[in-house]
């Protein structure tokens, strides 16, 4: 066979050739990959997204099946008396054995009506007149922080139950008929529905976990919950 000899000019431009050729397989080798890629991103979000939907659907009917089979009970409890901590307001029921606890509740967003505003001037006008002196001035500038609205231009409902108590102690009509014109003017509006549930675990620090309801929470298959708040009747 005979050997054929390349001049150096050849052999750069052979090299060249050869290095372009390597580029243009590796840039087709990353697109056949992005497209391997995408379509198994492709197929999995095809079975995941249904299975998810799906999933949703059923906690949404588990809920909506909780929320009416308690209705009766909760209807009942509501005649008697009324739960609200943080905004939120709830009811917790627990069996006879006390090892199974389920709270049901739903979130509030404060609102109050117009004449709220009425109510507010009222109980501005009685309590300014009682800042005779320093003492008394410090205690008015207290009691008026209560009345002091957030971002949103609200009151704090659980401030204005502070308020309330003041009022019945202090036996002034002015004040009292005030602060009755702002709970009236209350006007919650409620936005999720939320469901706990809990079981008796005596080997937790507090005797009760957590069943995980969130897909996030899911992976923590034994949780503790954090120290429930005492609840408190709280009709604005």
């Amino acid at each position: 066979m005979e050997k054929v000899e390349m001049t150096a000019e050849e052999r750069r431009e052979f090299e060249a050739f050869r290095a372009e050729k390597k580029k243009k397989e590796a840039a087709e080798l990353r697109k056949l990959q992005r497209a391997t890629y995408q379509q198994m991103v492709d197929d999995e979000l095809a079975q995941a997204v249904p299975e998810l939907r799906r999933l949703s659907q059923d906690i949404r009917t588990v809920k909506d099946a909780v929320f009416g089979n308690f209705q009766t009970v909760l209807q009942m409890k509501e005649e008697v008396v009324g739960f609200k901590e943080d905004g939120q307001f709830s009811h917790t029921f627990t069996n006879s054995e006390s090892t199974l606890r389920l709270t049901l509740g739903v979130n509030t967003v404060d609102g109050w009506s117009d004449m709220a505003e009425t109510g507010i001037a009222m109980v501005r006008k009685y309590i300014e007149s009682l800042a005779t002196d320093e003492k008394t001035k410090t205690l008015v500038n207290t009691v008026l922080r209560l009345l002091s609205k957030d971002k949103q231009g609200n009151l704090n409902a659980s401030r204005v139950l502070q308020l309330a108590k003041m009022a019945e102690e202090s036996k002034d009509e002015q004040f009292i008929e005030g602060v009755k014109i702002i709970q009236e003017s209350y006007m919650p509006t409620e936005t999720r529905r939320y469901i706990r549930a809990q079981y008796r675990d005596e080997t937790t620090a507090n005797g009760w976990r957590n069943i995980p309801l969130g897909i996030t929470d899911v992976d923590l298959i034994e949780t503790e919950p954090e120290p429930a708040k005492p609840e408190r009747e709280a009709e604005v």
